[in-house]
């Protein structure tokens, strides 16, 4: 039966040999179609992992946040003939926040194999790094851009830590990562304790637990680079 593989993929640049195995590596090789969010990212990786791999004899179709669903099962056509196939998100896990759970599904329904494959997720090595409840959390993805929006999901999310005693975490566009950090700031208890996890596995990975109250008064610089954010209490 064919296999559809999950691919991680580095969350930095020049990490490769760190956080993907031999083993994935490996697979890599034999597998000539691919589910990918990005194309060019995508040729890239494979390329990291094996410089003999032949790029312009694989077949690519893209599965990005702008792809209609009735085109992902066609996607998936090659297994139907017997061969595996590999999904290739930007960073991290496939499937996790990301547009590949949409082929998972449909491989699922055709009762394909799916093997998911060891590689870096910002949201698991954050929570793990953070001292948070990693029994009980929620991941958030992004918060609203309205102002008004953004401060009712904050206290919603304040709700769940206090009643549920759950973690919450979110991402933002990097470029207003150092905003986002004095809107938390404003908005919830000084006593609440905001992770901020920042170019992780990368050269300058920075992972620091605070209450927001000295948050408030640290000196920090977090823009444009890809940063996670945990809420606890």
């Amino acid at each position: 039966m064919p296999r559809l593989y999950l691919f991680p993929v580095p969350l930095s640049d020049d990490t490769l040999e760190r956080v993907i195995p031999e083993y994935n590596i490996g697979l890599v090789r034999g597998v000539r179609h691919f589910i990918v969010e990005n194309v060019r990212s995508a040729r890239r990786f494979l390329k990291k992992c094996d410089r003999s791999i032949d790029i312009d004899s694989l077949t690519f179709h893209t599965l990005n946040g702008q792809t209609p669903p009735g085109e992902i099962p066609a996607m998936l056509d090659p297994m139907e003939k017997g061969y595996d196939m590999g999904v290739i998100s930007e960073a991290g896990c496939p499937a996790i926040a990301d547009p590949g759970a949409d082929v998972v599904a449909v491989a699922q329904r055709k009762g394909y194999e799916v093997v998911p494959l060891v590689g870096p997720s910002s949201i698991v090595m954050s929570l793990m790094a953070s001292g948070f409840n990693g029994q009980s959390f929620a991941f958030n993805g992004y918060l609203p851009i309205d102002r008004s929006a953004r401060v009712a999901r904050l206290k919603e999310l304040e709700r769940r830590i206090v009643r549920e005693r759950q973690t919450q975490i979110f991402i933002e566009t990097p470029y207003r990562n150092n905003r986002l950090i004095a809107e938390l700031c404003g908005s919830l208890p000084g006593s609440m304790l905001l992770c901020v996890a920042s170019d992780i596995t990368g050269a300058s990975q920075s992972i620091v637990t605070l209450p927001l109250s000295q948050w408030s008064r640290r000196k920090y610089d977090y823009d444009k680079i890809p940063t996670i954010f945990l809420l606890f209490s």
